[in-house]
């Protein structure tokens, strides 16, 4: 097939809504309880300053109010990056608590899996010897020949959309490359599977491949990171990969035009019949059509978005205590068929549906969620959305909820969706900051500080995520263009960075 397009604009529905100034929003006067009206954000630029917000202020206010929420978020990421780099520099991932290392993907390896999930983070915070630092460490120790099973979905969205991002950033050819190398041993995956769909795992060394039961979100989320590497190398195999194993799953939706939640790759059966769209393992599918379709110009992936999106709002969506949220159907028959259990992962789903056009809807989810946030300071792993009690207390550190919040304001540029990101950084920062970092939590209805409370890992995808949202929210950075600027469902600036030759 052709290669896509090189993108010149971002897709109608972002760019007719997007905020012309990211620094200056319009506000439709809606606040929280409690919202950034009265926050000391102390020790930003070796002061204490009082953030005052919520009634009309002249303009000036308004962008200094921006630059120290800018400032307090900024300092908040370079105090994880630190203490990553303390105690785990060169591993997967750092546990703050414990000083000690993990390795995500496999025991015995190390992929240096955050400073490869940091790499375009730290380019937007102008953080430019950091960046050099860690470009080094990937071009000297970088090892995408291991003799190691990966799945293929952690692999794709985190290492080879963290190396496109770093390239893109700094135009350095040996970020690309070993992208490129780590694809190649990725796509045995695709080809050994007599329907396209890829097996879940592969092995690096080997090419050996395992899982033939996949989640949609391991079979789909790959769109995005093979479109642009086929860009950029004038390879199409990987473009041709991801819309091989997209295709043979939409050939298998319903005659409702759902889809169940895992297939036999091999045999091309489905293994559960149930549609739980937005929630996880099936989340980034959606997405990638969404977003794959505005970044590659592939009017084929946005009318698939469009097609399964207006199945789920037809069959799924439903109202609780006035709220919006979506529940698990038979994809078959579209019969409620599960718990009313919403995941906090879901919580994109209110952004992506702003994307795709559905701004009412995509609002009201949102609202949804904060109404959750209202309740528990930190957002619990899942819910009974009839009653919004946790289900699964933990909190794993999860970006989903600010990630809708930047992509409802770029459409919209309402202030609104700054204040309750805002509020959610402050309950992070207050519950989950710790000396060696941040950290995940056993319990979010733990009192703060609670030792009891706390987990002990700081999630690689922490720093590709969390603070990257709100920087772009607040600091208005020039190293972005608003305008045509894409992240993938790892939080990855695909399109609209403005490299410096580092």
């Amino acid at each position: 097939m052709p290669l896509p397009l090189p993108l010149t604009s971002p897709d109608s529905s972002a760019s007719s809504a997007s905020p012309a100034d990211p620094a200056s929003p319009k506000s439709r006067g809606r606040g929280l309880r409690p919202s950034r009206r009265t926050v000391l954000a102390a020790g930003v630029g070796g002061t204490a300053t009082a953030l005052v917000l919520g009634a009309a202020a002249p303009a000036e206010p308004s962008v200094s109010a921006d630059a120290i929420s800018a400032a307090a978020v900024r300092e908040e990421y370079l105090h994880g990056w630190r203490g990553y780099q303390d105690v785990a520099w060169g591993h997967d991932e750092a546990r703050p608590i414990s000083r000690t290392t993990h390795d995500f993907f496999a025991p015995g390896h190390t992929f240096g899996l955050s400073i490869v999930e940091a790499l375009d983070t730290l380019f937007l915070m102008g953080e430019d010897a950091e960046v050099i630092r860690c470009c080094d460490w990937i071009e000297q120790h970088f090892d995408p020949v291991q003799n190691a099973d990966v799945q293929i979905f952690e692999v794709v969205i985190r290492l080879v959309g963290g190396l496109l991002a770093g390239y893109q950033a700094t135009q350095r050819p040996a970020l690309l490359a070993r992208a490129r190398e780590l694809a190649d041993r990725l796509l045995p995956a695709f080809t050994a599977s007599p329907t396209g769909m890829p097996y879940t795992h592969v092995n690096l060394r080997t090419g050996a491949v395992r899982g033939k039961v996949a989640a949609l979100a391991e079979i789909g989320s790959n769109a995005m990171e093979f479109g642009l590497l086929s860009r950029l190398t004038g390879d199409a195999r990987y473009y041709d990969a991801s819309l091989r194993a997209y295709r043979a799953v939409i050939s298998r939706r319903s005659a409702l035009d759902l889809l169940g939640t895992s297939i036999d790759v091999e045999t091309g059966r489905w293994a559960d019949c149930t549609s739980v769209a937005p929630n996880a393992p099936v989340d980034s599918f959606y997405e990638y059509l969404c977003n794959g379709g505005a970044l590659l110009r592939d009017a084929q992936l946005s009318s698939w978005y469009q097609t399964l999106t207006a199945a789920i709002l037809r069959h799924q969506a439903v109202r609780a205590g006035g709220r919006l949220w979506f529940r698990s159907v038979d994809f078959r028959t579209g019969r409620p068929n599960g718990p009313t259990t919403q995941l906090e992962l879901g919580a994109f789903y209110a952004g992506l549906l702003g994307k795709g056009g559905a701004v009412r809807e995509g609002s009201a989810y949102f609202d949804s969620w904060t109404a959750v946030l209202e309740r528990h300071p930190v957002l619990p792993e899942s819910i009974d959305y009839t009653t919004l009690a946790p289900l699964d207390r933990s909190g794993q550190l999860r970006p989903e909820y600010a990630n809708s919040a930047f992509d409802l304001w770029r459409i919209t540029g309402d202030e609104h969706y700054k204040e309750c990101a805002f509020r959610w950084f402050l309950a992070m920062r207050d519950r989950q900051r710790v000396p060696g970092g941040y950290t995940n939590l056993r319990d979010v209805t733990a009192p703060a500080g609670s030792a009891r409370s706390y987990d002990d890992l700081t999630p690689g995808y922490w720093f590709a995520e969390n603070l990257k949202y709100l920087w772009l929210m607040f600091s208005g950075t020039p190293r972005f263009d608003y305008r045509v600027g894409m992240l993938s469902t790892e939080g990855k600036a695909l399109a609209g960075l403005r490299p410096q030759w580092l």
